[in-house]
């Protein structure tokens, strides 16, 4: 009998095809897809929009390429790692893992005091957006066939729209905001990450559940080794040469390193084989290789042409971070109008190599016309014009270029396939980015001098230098300075690589020099922009149209499975994820599912059938408890829930010796061997509950039970099992533990925090009483003046009796200030806001109070 149908519970939505999914199951699981893409796509519009504000504030636009750079080297090296592990263990895990490092990292980024700090928050940031585009590309291919996508196309680009056109507005509108909540401005610009990201974090928790195939597989930790030491050394030259000097020691010896990092990588990737980050024989299919050599060079134009024109707009036109973003949307209408536009063809016609063809022409097109035709006076609506041509250019080839790279490809590469795609075009960005901004602020300086000497002839300049109002203006004063001792060579015209924003207040006729000097050295970069199109259009010539196919990687999966065929070797152990989601996800499916060779599960047919009931150990049914048959060799063969009563019903596909697995939550798991012969076997399963922790929290001081305290356990790996709040006497309980050795960690408020290591049994109650030592207090009030009065904003720091410190506070409005949870001893008391002051004291017991500090003006 078949069991198909009970899989469909009231209000499912049924499958289409065997391992296909519905037109509503795929949106629910775009729906999530799309927040993390949301989130990496807003990240990159609202910094690059505000980055010359945060780098004014920061004092540091010369290195504004660090903290551009840091992102996109993390998140390059990050992203094949993340496509070959969810090739291996699944999707939905090292989804959910991005987007919590990037919220960590948006958060740290927040906190910034200057443009090194910034870089490194960056790099960890960028950690996570290695993860977010690949994987939620790779989880489209496996979901839509490459014919189909187009359909579903719209609803990535109308993110991508959102966040082109919303980003920029909400990074100009907080970078030009001085604050808010109390927060400077262009902090928000990361802090608004957070909020984004924790809702995505609960809708892909929820709705993404699709089958997967667990491969067991060695993990590539060498190729991850030794691609890094190949290309952040690169990039770092790429970054500093100019600082350097390219042919210094340090730039030769980063390029030596480099290049020696990356032929090892090669040759760990030859001998890894299948298991490496990006296996070689992918390298063998015409179209992977050329596709990523134009990847390569796509991403160094693209990223450098969109760097750039924000710089042009805001330095050379004078916009501010807000007005700059709508300025660009012209670049951004061209692209989502040219990537609707291929993927309703692509979808009609299956094909689909015309489009990067004619898209990196545009490309080519575009950064000629900037170079020869956009100068500092020229008129907005042509620079519009061209950026709206770059924008088609780049619509034509983004999505294409993927779709291509992931139709080419074996079924079982899609996710390696898809994160080296975007692996390649981030590595060009990244190199782009680097170089590019290296080149632009290494000629600004004689450009500006340059525009300096031509502008001296001109009659307008000279009569500014006569003007009464420009002589008069404190403004004016620097660069009028600068003429009269240098003729324009001085530190004041290469101060602008620090910070531009004092041109905004020159006199016109004084700022037009400095202008026409960043817009000439933009000529440079858009040139060599133009270069490198030149070269990914002959690449893309090249390419092979490979005709799409017209099934998803799931849909191919399943139908392989329908077919029988012998399998001599083990099949690879199967991890099978309910294929309903959303609200659906999370019911029961008492329904059991032949694992197949391809990772997926279809209907089992056969009337052989273990059947029974769960029950606990005081002979309640154990509802929604998960059985899972597996054969002896570890193969998944199909899986159920008990229902209310506790029966359950899991088909088998003959007469065999299996094991059934039993699990609850709250009781202990328990695997027992079934032998199942020509009938259906009765076989009743008994769940044991899980043994607890159960503990007193007492004071040292007074021996009385502690309200309140925080009880933490975790476990060896130090991953968190429980958490709670003592009673009123001091009591705690966790009721479903694991046998194990576990690390209990309180904590309450005027007590120092303590941590015991404890034993649970394998069976009833283990009893735990902890001891809290009182933390000792410093308290006070800083004062000053004859009158002794409070004084706010004083910043005291404490030193223990080796002169580490301890811990700083800062005084409030009424001058107080509070140190707690310290050990008793010997400390120091230094105190500064007047000239500082440095006390000696001892903490004994439950510490001080009303410990006093006066603070006087400097005699004479």
């Amino acid at each position: 009998m078949s069991h198909a149908a009970p899989a469909q519970s009231a209000g499912s939505t049924p499958i289409t095809s065997p391992g296909g999914l519905s037109h509503r199951q795929i949106l629910t699981i775009l729906s999530g897809l799309l927040l993390g893409m949301f989130l990496a796509a807003l990240d990159q519009t609202i910094v690059s929009t505000s980055i010359r504000t945060i780098a004014d504030d920061l004092h540091g636009l010369s290195q504004q390429a660090w903290a551009t750079t840091a992102y996109l080297i993390t998140s390059t090296i990050s992203t094949p790692l993340y496509g070959k592990l969810s090739d291996l263990h699944g999707r939905k895990p090292y989804f959910l893992g991005a987007i919590s490092v990037f919220i960590v990292g948006s958060t740290l980024c927040t906190f910034s005091t200057s443009m090194a700090e910034l870089a490194w928050f960056r790099a960890f940031q960028g950690i996570g957006a290695g993860g977010l585009m690949s994987l939620a590309l790779a989880i489209i291919g496996d979901i839509v066939s490459p014919r189909e996508r187009a359909r579903y196309q719209g609803y990535m680009l109308a993110t991508f729209g959102v966040a082109s056109v919303g980003g920029p507005l909400i990074g100009g509108f907080l970078a030009g905001t001085n604050s808010i909540l109390g927060i400077v401005g262009w902090r928000w610009v990361f802090l608004v990450n957070v909020p984004i990201g924790i809702i995505a974090l609960f809708v892909v928790a929820k709705v993404l559940n699709i089958p997967h195939t667990r491969r067991v597989s060695r993990i590539d930790w060498w190729g991850a080794l030794t691609l890094i030491i190949g290309v952040v050394p690169l990039l770092l030259v790429a970054e500093q040469g100019r600082g350097w000097g390219w042919g210094s020691t340090r730039s030769l010896t980063c390029y030596a390193v480099g290049g020696v990092g990356i032929i090892v990588w090669i040759f760990v990737e030859r001998l890894m084989g299948d298991a490496a980050l990006i296996p070689m024989r992918l390298f063998r299919i015409p179209v992977f290789s050329l596709t990523s050599l134009a990847g390569v060079l796509i991403g160094m134009g693209m990223f450098g042409g969109m760097l750039v024109i924000p710089q042009y707009l805001q330095i050379v036109k004078g916009a501010s971070a807000t007005k700059s973003g709508l300025e660009m949307l012209p670049l951004m209408a061209g692209m989502i109008i040219a990537s609707i536009t291929s993927g309703q063809v692509t979808s009609k016609t299956g094909r689909y190599k015309i489009f990067p063809i004619v898209g990196s022409a545009l490309m080519v097109t575009a950064m000629v016309l900037f170079y020869l035709r956009v100068q500092w006076d020229t008129p907005l609506w042509q620079t519009m014009i061209y950026m709206a041509v770059f924008g088609l250019g780049l619509g034509g080839c983004m999505q294409t270029l993927v779709l291509a790279v992931q139709n080419a490809v074996p079924l079982k590469d899609m996710g390696v396939a898809t994160s080296s795609s975007t692996f390649f075009r981030q590595m060009g960005g990244t190199a782009g980015t680097a170089i590019f901004l290296s080149v632009l602020f290494s000629t600004v300086t004689g450009k500006i001098a340059s525009a300096f000497a031509s502008a001296a002839s001109t009659a307008s300049f000279r009569a500014a230098l006569k003007d009464p109002a420009v002589l008069a203006d404190p403004a004016n004063k620097p660069v009028l300075t600068m003429l009269k001792h240098s003729g324009g060579s001085s530190s004041t015209s290469s101060s602008v690589l620090s910070d531009s924003s004092f041109i905004q207040k020159l006199d016109p006729r004084l700022a037009e020099p400095f202008k026409a000097g960043f817009a000439n050295a933009m000529h440079t970069v858009f040139l060599l922009a133009a270069i490198v199109m030149v070269l990914a259009f002959l690449v893309i010539l090249f390419i092979k149209e490979v005709p799409l196919r017209k099934i998803s990687a799931l849909e191919a999966r399943a139908a392989e499975a329908a077919e029988p065929a012998s399998q001599p070797e083990p099949e690879p152990e199967l991890e099978r994820e309910p294929v309903s989601v959303g609200a659906e996800a999370t019911r029961p499916q008492p329904v059991a599912m032949f694992a197949s060779s391809g990772g997926d599960s279809v209907p089992m047919a056969g009337s052989v059938a273990v059947h029974g009931h769960v029950r606990g150990s005081d002979g309640a049914p154990v509802a929604a408890a998960t059985l899972t048959l597996i054969s002896l060799t570890g193969q998944q063969l199909g899986r159920a829930a008990a229902q209310a009563d506790g029966s359950y019903t899991l088909p088998v596909p003959g007469s065999g010796t299996y094991v059934l697995i039993a699990a609850s939550d709250g009781c202990q798991p328990q695997a027992s061997t079934v032998t199942v012969g020509g009938e259906p076997v009765a076989y009743d399963v008994l769940l044991s509950v899980s043994s607890g922790l159960t503990g007193v929290v007492t004071s040292a001081l007074d021996d009385l039970p502690v309200e309140g305290a925080m009880v933490v356990v975790t476990d060896v790996r130090g991953e968190v099992l429980a958490t709670g709040k003592t009673d009123p006497g001091g009591g705690f309980t966790f009721a479903e533990l694991p046998a194990g050795d576990f690390t209990v960690a309180v904590n309450a408020t005027g007590c120092r925090p303590t941590a015991r290591l404890v034993q649970v049994g394998g069976a009833g109650i283990t009893r735990l009483e902890i001891t809290l030592q009182a933390g000792a207090q410093l308290q006070g009030t800083v004062r000053a003046g004859a009158d002794h009065r409070p004084l706010s904003d004083a910043r005291l720091t404490l030193l223990d009796a080796a002169g580490n410190v301890v811990s700083t506070a800062t005084t409030g409005s009424d001058g107080a200030y509070a140190f707690t949870d310290l050990d008793a001893g010997a400390y120091s008391l230094i105190a500064s806001g007047y000239p500082p002051v440095a006390t000696a004291l001892t903490l004994e017991g439950s510490g001080a109070k009303g410990f006093d500090v006066e603070l006087s003006h400097p005699e004479g």
